[in-house]
């Protein structure tokens, strides 16, 4: 039987850390920054944690 794929947008969006955390990228930092702050923009930057609720999900897409 051939292997199970990963969802593809999924896998685009999510990366498991090595301690099995899964991250993702923040939205709104993609266009219109003319407007927002560079303190907000920063912010912005940095990964951020899946919440708790949603890992069961995420992990089945990712094929964890």
């Amino acid at each position: 039987m051939p292997k199970m794929k990963a969802k593809s947008g999924a896998s685009k969006r999510f990366r498991v850390t090595a301690s099995g955390r899964i991250k993702r990228g923040k939205a709104n930092r993609s266009h219109i920054l003319t407007k927002k702050t560079t303190k907000r923009k920063r912010h912005l930057r940095s990964p951020d944690s899946i919440d708790a609720s949603d890992s069961a999900s995420i992990r089945r897409m990712l094929r964890l």
